[in-house]
């Protein structure tokens, strides 16, 4: 039903979308300073508020909650759909060839921009829907909210901050994955971890090890410092961890010390197998070393018999786990740091719904006191789940076959969204399976028939959820 008048409305208001999603990305929104009634910078509240002023001037009710969240209601009557979004986007590099970032272009039918997949394209197209919805007369006897963050990529204190104030819809779906439907999102682990010991001057040694930047990225650079060694001595080591590996190593020597570089390649934590880790790789060129037996020595062997090079379901460290809905558990190293005198580091583990503090938290805590490593004490967040059986999500894949033409069905994914604690919530597209839209990268782009494809199946299921 109402499958015509959405197919024509669409093909009516295609470019009047795409033009506004451009003018939303044109809002650089990366979060900046806190100023006064700007929590998370200038940059997302002067997003926020022209996605608010865009809204107003179709004639939708708005209210701003003190420039954390925005909300759009498509009539007054008791809520029943909560659709969650966000127009804060991640910083940008100088890398970008298609496009500047803050400059949208459509080529090639897409549409390249930072923020065009994450998150203000699907941000645009639910606003898009709910005027449609409005626009085609068609009757609802439930309020549908249209929710936009300011701060999910730093934290998500803005929906914290909503979630204080109101109550979750019944329903909610984020657009801000992708498609079919991800009703499960694995529960997550990140964790420290140190160890201190006295200094041990023999040689050879290891001086230092340093590598990682954030704990849900795989890292794809690393460094070490050895003494008491010749270029010519380790060239062996290195050809047999770089071939073991696949990660390259190169070698500099500077004040009587080597200097060892790894190259691998990066990925994001929730999927470590799609990298190459490089500081795994360089604790199993550094073992392997004929370095003086020393305390630190013995400690850092420890952790990459914990860790080791592409064991990335914990099976070393004793937590390997799963479960039929939502499948195995994931382990990142990515974090390290080790110097003459302590080590620490930190890994990012996503866990299936089995896991709990006993046999995830405590069975790493009991193996790592073993070699003398001591791990803090954070708590598991747990894992998601709504259920595939339920009339909102059967509800969403009839949705998506209808317009789609494939088949649809539940997904579970190692990453979180918005909805994660939330009761009822999914994540409903934007991108269909397949797409890889460079998000977080450069010359990130959304498919424009994808984007237009999104509004009617997110203007029928607002049609269907709240009728």
């Amino acid at each position: 039903m109402y499958k015509k008048q959405i197919e024509e409305y669409f093909a009516i208001h295609k470019d009047e979308m795409l033009n506004d999603i451009c003018s939303m990305i044109r809002i650089r929104s990366d979060r900046g300073e806190a100023k006064e009634g700007m929590p998370f910078g200038e940059g997302p509240a002067k997003a926020l508020n022209a996605a608010l002023e865009l809204a107003s001037n179709m004639g939708f009710k708005t209210k701003n909650y003190d420039n954390y969240v925005g909300a759009i209601d498509l009539n007054d009557n008791e809520k029943a759909l909560d659709i969650l979004a966000h127009l804060d986007v991640v910083p940008v590099s100088d890398d970008w060839k298609v496009t500047k970032p803050f400059e949208p272009i459509i080529k090639d039918e897409k549409l390249y921009g930072r923020g065009s997949s994450d998150d203000k394209g699907p941000a645009i197209v639910a606003l898009y829907a709910l005027k449609a919805v409005r626009d085609l007369n068609i009757p609802i006897s439930k309020n549908v909210r249209l929710i936009l963050g300011t701060d999910e990529e730093c934290g998500s204190g803005d929906i914290e901050y909503y979630y204080k104030i109101e109550k979750e819809a019944p329903m909610t779906f984020s657009p801000d994955a992708e498609y079919p439907v991800i009703n499960i999102e694995k529960g997550r682990l990140s964790s420290t971890f140190e160890s201190k010991f006295s200094e041990d001057v023999s040689l050879p040694r290891i001086l230092s090890m340093k590598s990682g930047m954030k704990a849900n990225v795989v890292p794809d650079k690393a460094r070490a410092i050895i003494e008491g060694f010749s270029k010519n001595e380790i060239n062996d080591y290195i050809e047999k961890a770089s071939n073991m590996t696949k990660v390259k190593f190169t070698v500099n020597e500077e004040n009587n010390k080597l200097i060892i570089d790894a190259k691998g390649n990066g990925a994001h934590a929730s999927t470590p197998e799609n990298g190459d880790n490089a500081l795994t790789a360089m604790l199993e060129l550094l073992v392997t070393l004929p370095v003086a037996k020393s305390e630190g020595f013995e400690r850092l062997c420890a952790v990459q018999k914990l860790f080791p090079h592409n064991d990335h379901k914990g099976e070393a460290c004793g937590v390997k786990m799963n479960d039929k809905i939502s499948g195995d558990l994931s382990m990142a190293f990515t974090i390290f740091e080790y110097d003459v005198c302590s080590l620490s580091g930190t890994f990012d583990s996503r866990a299936p719904i089995c896991a709990t503090n006993e046999n995830l938290r405590d069975v790493l805590k009991d193996n790592m006191a073993k070699v003398n490593i001591v791990l803090s004490n954070e708590d598991l967040n747990p894992a998601h789940y709504v259920s595939a059986d339920s009339d909102f999500v059967r509800t969403l894949l009839d949705c998506y076959e209808k317009y789609s033409g494939q088949k649809g069905e539940c997904l579970a994914i190692g990453g979180g969204t918005y909805v994660h604690h939330l009761k009822n919530g999914v994540a409903f597209g934007c991108s269909m399976p397949g797409t890889d839209n460079n998000m977080h990268g450069d010359d990130e782009f959304a498919v424009v028939d994808e984007l237009v494809l999104s509004a009617k199946i997110f203007t029928q299921a607002i049609i269907d959820l709240c009728k």
